[in-house]
């Protein structure tokens, strides 16, 4: 399985924000599927970032594609050399 970096602008408008539940739904369901590593949104910029397992850039746009945000987006998808971080690592160990 290859990690992709969805890297997601958008528009909001009134009707952005109703739909926010429902998308929040599907995140939470592809994090916890372990389809989905991490999400972060930037309202400053309104830009999104999500880090996604998965076999190919199709497999990566067919999953963004189910999202109830979609209409409101124009993401790009690129496939990830090296991804790091915390969670990745062992835990520091500590002496009693």
């Amino acid at each position: 399985m290859k990690k992709y970096q969805a890297i997601i602008k958008f528009e909001m408008d009134e009707e952005f924000m109703s739909y926010v539940p429902s998308h929040r739904t599907y995140i939470n369901y592809l994090i916890n599927k372990g389809k989905i590593d991490s999400y972060a949104v930037s309202m400053e910029s309104q830009t999104s970032w999500i880090t996604i397992n998965a076999e190919t850039k199709e497999d990566v746009a067919e999953i963004l594609e189910k999202s109830p945000l979609v209409r409101y987006w124009k993401y790009t998808i690129e496939e990830l050399f090296v991804y790091d971080s915390q969670q990745y690592r062992l835990p520091a160990v500590q002496l009693n």
